[in-house]
C-alpha cells in the first residue's frame, strides 16, 4: 500500500497512483502509456477500474488471457494446488501438477509431433522459449544461421530481438513474408506468396547466397505485433516443404496463436503443418507465467542444464494453464473463435466500407487487425496519428484495444475466447463509434476555417 504522503495521509487516488508510476517506472513502460487506468477488479472481458468504470478489454493481456480474467476454472485449478500443500517452487523436478499439465497439453499438440515429441520447461516469458528454440536447433544440427521474416516479433531478449523485424544480426537472414496490401513484390494475393516462396527456395539453392548455413527458420503463423498479417495456408505448406528438403528445422513461434486464439487450436494446423519446434507461452499459463518449446525428439541433443531456468516449474501456472487448455477442448472454443471472428471480420469490413481511411480488415478467428490510412500521407500512406486517435476514443468509449504493425497504424483485437455474441456486438460498436469521432476529429482539424 502507498506510504502517507507529508499530509499524513495515503494518496490511493487513480491520480495518485497514475503520478507514482510515471515517476518511479522507467521510460520503457507502454500500455501504460496510453492506457491511463488502474485496474482493480476483473471479470472475463470486463475490467473494472480504481475510477468505478468498467472497460470491455479487447487486450486480453496482448493475448494471454484465452478464457478473460478470472474464470473460474482457473481460480479454482489455483485455489487447489495452494489448499493443497503443494510446493510451488521446484525447479524442473517432476510433479503431479506438472505431469497433468504436459498430459493435457500433449493431447492438444498435433498427432504427428506428439508421437515423438519431447518438452523444454523455460523461463516464464514468451522470448526465453524462443531462445530456447533457437539454440536447440543450433546445438542439433550445428549451424548458426537462422531464417526469419520482415515483420516478425519474437520477444525482447537478445536472440528473439535478432529474430525479430526490427534487429540487425548478421547471422539472420530476413525473408519476405506474404501480405496483400504491402506486398513486397506488388501484386499481393496467391501470386505474391507464391514468389515469397520462391524467393526463399531460389535463395536458399543458390551457392553464392552469401548467407550463414541456416540451423532453423522461425515463422508465426500470424504476424501480430507486425500487424496481424495471417500466413497464407499454401505459403505456409511450401516453407515446410522447403525446409524439410533441406534438413531444416521449421520452429512455429505459436506463443500468440496457440490455444484455440486462430479459430483452430494452434495457428499451423489452418494449413495442416508439423513443426519441428513449437514455441509456447501466453495463453497456456492459464494467465500466470509459463513458457515450454515442445519439439521432435531427434533434436533433442542438449547437455543437462544447456538450457534451464530459475522458475521454469511454476507450478500454479501449469494448474491455471492445465484447466484452460482443457477448458478450450472441451468447449471447443477454437471452432467458437472460428465463427465469431469471421462475423467480426464481416462488420468490420462493412464499416470500411463507410469509411476510406480504414485501408484493411485482416484477422484469423479472434486475432483481428484493421489497418488505417491517410492518402495524403507519403509512402505507403500509414496513419499511426489516426490510428492512435481511435484506440484513444475506445477508450473514451470503455473499449480497451492496441496498436501493432510496421508504423503503429493497426488497432488490433484479442477479445477472450469466451467473447458472448453480445459482448461482440458491444465491441464492435464502441469501435464504429470511436472511428467515426477520430474521422470527425480529423476533418475538422484539416478543414481551414472561413474568414468572418
Amino acid at each position: 500500500m502507498p506510504r502517507a504522503g507529508n499530509d499524513g495521509a495515503a494518496d490511493l487516488a487513480p491520480e495518485g497512483i497514475l503520478r507514482r508510476q510515471s515517476l518511479r517506472e522507467s521510460a520503457a513502460r507502454t500500455y501504460a502509456r496510453a492506457l491511463p487506468i488502474v485496474p482493480v477488479r476483473a471479470r472475463g472481458l470486463t475490467i473494472e477500474g480504481a475510477d468505478g468504470r468498467r472497460y470491455l478489454d479487447c487486450l486480453s493481456g496482448a493475448g494471454t488471457l484465452a478464457l478473460g480474467h478470472n474464470h473460474p476454472v482457473v481460480l479454482e485449478a489455483v485455489r487447489a494446488v495452494l489448499d493443497s500443500g503443494a510446493p510451488l517452487h521446484v525447479l524442473d523436478l517432476a510433479t503431479p501438477v506438472k505431469d497433468a499439465f504436459t498430459t493435457e497439453l500433449f493431447a492438444a499438440l498435433p498427432p504427428a509431433l506428439a508421437a515423438n515429441a519431447r518438452i523444454q520447461f523455460c523461463g516464464p516469458a514468451g522470448t526465453d522459449a524462443v531462445e530456447a528454440a533457437l539454440s536447440l536447433v543450433r546445438t542439433a544440427t550445428g549451424r548458426s544461421g537462422l531464417l526469419a521474416f520482415t515483420g516478425a516479433y519474437h520477444g525482447m531478449t537478445a536472440g528473439a530481438l535478432a529474430a525479430s523485424g526490427g534487429a540487425r544480426d548478421g547471422r539472420v537472414t530476413r525473408l519476405p513474408f506474404p501480405q496483400d496490401r504491402h506486398c513486397p513484390f506488388g501484386v499481393g494475393g496467391p501470386e505474391g506468396a507464391a514468389l515469397a516462396a520462391h524467393w526463399t527456395e531460389s535463395l536458399l539453392d543458390d551457392p553464392r547466397n552469401g548467407i550463414p548455413r541456416p540451423a532453423g527458420m522461425i515463422l508465426e503463423p500470424v504476424q501480430g505485433e507486425g500487424g496481424v498479417l495471417p500466413a497464407p495456408d499454401d505459403w505456409l505448406r511450401r516453407m515446410r516443404a522447403i525446409t524439410a528438403a533441406r534438413g531444416i528445422p521449421l520452429i512455429a513461434d505459436e506463443v500468440q496463436t496457440g490455444v484455440g486464439r486462430t479459430g483452430a487450436f494452434w495457428g499451423v494446423d489452418h494449413a495442416g503443418v508439423v513443426p519441428d519446434v513449437m514455441v509456447l507461452s501466453k495463453a497456456i499459463g492459464g494467465s500466470l507465467p509459463l513458457a515450454v518449446i515442445v519439439y521432435h525428439s531427434d533434436l533433442d541433443l542438449w547437455e543437462p542444464g544447456a538450457h534451464a531456468g530459475t522458475f521454469r516449474g511454476n507450478q500454479l501456472a501449469m494448474a491455471a494453464g492445465t484447466a484452460t487448455l482443457a477448458y478450450v477442448r472441451q468447449n471447443r472454443l477454437a471452432e467458437r473463435a472460428a465463427v465469431l471472428g469471421d462475423r467480426m471480420l464481416a462488420a468490420l469490413q462493412g464499416l470500411a466500407a463507410d469509411h476510406p481511411c480504414i485501408a484493411e480488415v485482416r484477422g484469423r478467428g479472434l486475432m483481428i487487425g484493421i489497418e488505417f490510412t491517410d492518402p495524403d500521407t507519403p509512402g505507403d500512406g500509414a496513419a499511426p496519428a489516426l490510428a492512435a486517435a481511435v484506440r484513444e476514443e475506445c477508450l473514451a468509449r470503455g473499449l480497451i484495444v492496441e496498436l501493432g504493425g510496421r508504423h503503429s497504424a493497426v488497432v488490433r483485437l484479442l477479445p477472450p475466447l469466451t467473447l458472448t455474441d453480445e459482448q461482440a456486438t458491444a465491441v464492435l460498436d464502441r469501435l464504429a463509434d470511436a472511428v467515426a469521432a477520430a474521422g470527425r476529429a480529423r476533418h475538422r482539424r484539416l478543414t481551414p476555417r472561413n474568414p468572418q
